[in-house]
Formats: structure tokens, sequence, C-alpha cells
């Protein structure tokens, strides 16, 4: 439970600088029910959309810094709320939730996009949830990013909290709350989790005081650790034919670099790429790094 926890709070990671707005939201229909999704850019050419972490947060922290709107001066850049979070069709504990139905789940947003490709950037979970989309619909992917992603066995991610930070308590406030409802323990994990990663603590402040306040649904969380329990996409990910980037920050305890390397010598001619001073988000903490990589790879 302890390592789902930890790729699953993977997306408090994101941004970079001070909380900019997040986008007017707009909706697609899938066969779950009304998603909310969100839009900067020019609309053309092929979209660029940003598979936030968890499983169980929404997609608004890739608004919060300046990375992506940066980027969507020049192309066309989406993100949306997975199902159960956000502004997007509720998941509770009587639900059912699969990765094939998040799978199922973007590809509607393609279709209501218009388009016949995706470029997709996967982080933390949504790393995951990236090469699932891959293994299912590779035709309909023209690159992908991975950002400290989980392993495509989950049982296969590397969590370095407990043996860096073997004096704090993330798993017994999250296991508590998850079990009791209690948001107030929820957030007290949450508060934990952020506290170790990030690579330097002026970095770590500012996403503090923000994921204090932050939801986390830990029913789609639990519904989708199940399913992931039984999951295996390696085998997969050697029939990739896309252009693949993967990404991670040197001191990741979220997810050990280790596991970006497998993932790297796993894809035929992908490209790996370490920020020096990143952990679990590179975007946040090496904005123009990053921003320099993604843009010459999507430039490919």
């Amino acid at each position: 439970m302890r390592q789902i926890v930890a790729v699953i709070l993977g997306w408090f990671l994101a941004a970079g600088g001070a909380a900019a707005q997040t986008p007017t939201p707009k909706t697609f229909q899938a066969a779950a029910g009304t998603f909310a999704y969100y839009e900067v850019g020019p609309r053309r050419g092929v979209p660029l959309v940003l598979l936030s972490g968890g499983p169980g947060f929404d997609s608004e922290y890739f608004w919060f810094g300046p990375v992506f709107r940066q980027l969507a001066r020049t192309r066309w850049v989406v993100s949306y709320d997975q199902r159960g979070t956000g502004r997007s069709v509720p998941v509770g504990p009587a639900d059912t939730v699969t990765v094939a139905d998040m799978v199922a789940d973007l590809e509607a947003l393609r279709v209501a996009l218009g388009v016949e490709r995706l470029d997709l950037l996967g982080h933390s979970w949504g790393g995951y949830l990236a090469m699932a989309y891959g293994a299912t619909h590779g035709d309909r992917v023209a690159h992908m990013v991975l950002v400290g992603s989980a392993a495509p066995k989950f049982s296969e991610t590397i969590f370095l909290f407990g043996q860096v930070f073997p004096e704090r308590d993330m798993s017994t406030p999250m296991n508590e709350g998850r079990a009791t409802g209690d948001q107030s323990l929820l957030a007290k994990a949450i508060d934990v989790y952020t506290s170790m990663i990030f690579y330097s603590p002026e970095h770590a402040a500012p996403w503090r005081a923000q994921a204090r306040k932050l939801a986390f649904n830990h029913h789609q969380n639990g519904h989708l650790g199940r399913d992931m329990g039984i999951q295996d996409f390696t085998p997969r990910l050697a029939g990739f034919r896309f252009p693949t980037l993967v990404t991670t920050g040197r001191y990741d305890m979220n997810v050990a670099p280790l596991v970006a390397w497998r993932i790297h010598r796993a894809i035929a001619e992908s490209r790996l790429v370490v920020f020096e001073r990143s952990s679990h988000i590179p975007f946040y903490e090496e904005p123009t790094a990053f921003r320099r990589e993604l843009e010459a790879f999507l430039g490919r």
C-alpha cells in the first residue's frame, strides 16, 4: 500500500514558479460520463496531452508554473481531469475503475479533440497511463514523454522514502485516512509527502503550502491500485515505434532513477534525460532545462 500511495501522490510535483490561473474548463463525453479538460495555445497540429499523477488527483497542478503555458505560445497543450478527480465524473467506494477504463477515457478525449494522434506527457502515475495507452493504441501516439514514471509493472517501481527519510511517517496517516475517510489525515499524509519530493527546500516550501488544501480521491486510487497489481506492460514496450523521451530527477525519491533507466532500455531508440538538480518534478525544479529538452524532442 505504501508503494501505491507514493506514485499516486506523484501529482503534486508538477509545476514551476508562482501559481497561475487554471484555464477555463471545457467538457467531453466518455462512456463513464462527463469529463473536464483544459486547453491553451493555438488549436492546430498534434496536441500535447498532459497526464497527471496519482491516481487520485486532478490535472490542475500542471498550470501552477510556467513551463506548459510557455510551451503553449507555439503549440496546443491540453490537460484533463481523470475520472474521479477534479470536475470529471465522480468515483466512489461502490464503483469499479480499471486501467483499461482510464485508457478508454483518454481515447475518448482524443476523439473529442478531433485529432488522429496525440503527443503524450505522463507524470508519475500518468507515465504508467501513457504506457498503457501506447500498448493499446500505439498508432494514435505521435510522441511520448515519461516524467518520473512508475514502472510498467507497478510492483517494480522503486520508492526510496523509507531509506532516505526513515523518520517521516506518511503511511500511517494515509492508511488511517483511507480507512476512515478522514480528510485531515489524508492532508497530513500529503504534507509529509511533499516534504520528501524536492531537491531543494526553497522549491518545497511553496508547494507544501498549496498542497495542504488539496483533496485526494482514495476510492479511485484503491480501485486502480488493485488492477495495477495484476497488470504488466513491460513486454509491450519493445513494440513502441513512436519517439519516446524518458526523464527523471537525479534525486527522485518517489520513483528511483533506476526505473527510468529500465524503461529507457526497454523502448528501442528512446532518449533518456536526467535532470541533475531535481527530484520527482523536474518541470518545477528545472523549468528552463526541462522546457528546452521537451521542445527539442517534440520538434523531431
